[in-house]
């Protein structure tokens, strides 16, 4: 995994503020990155979990399903819901 584009943003302005005062955009921006952030670390840990309940209870197809989305979340791909399962037509929700 690459460093997310909000990281290296967070980064360049609090390297930024290390040399001066954030402008008040670059306030705004800074604030909108720790918001991403925060949003990234929720769904990691989310995903974590059910990664660790699908293992405890022994569905691999599930555990297998919660991986890729944790792959796909940290290369910065969203399909769905964070451990949703996918409907087609199919399989629908009634």
């Amino acid at each position: 995994m690459g460093v997310m584009p909000i990281h290296q943003r967070l980064a360049e302005l609090w390297t930024i503020n290390k040399r001066r005062q954030l402008t008040p955009d670059e306030m705004t921006e800074i604030q909108h990155c720790l918001a991403e952030n925060t949003k990234y670390v929720w769904k990691m840990a989310y995903l974590e979990n059910l990664s660790l309940i699908a293992s405890m209870t022994t569905n691999t197809d599930w555990q297998h399903e919660v991986c890729l989305e944790i792959d796909n979340l940290q290369a910065g791909i969203t399909t769905k819901k964070p451990g949703r399962p996918k409907r087609g037509p199919d399989n629908k929700k009634d």
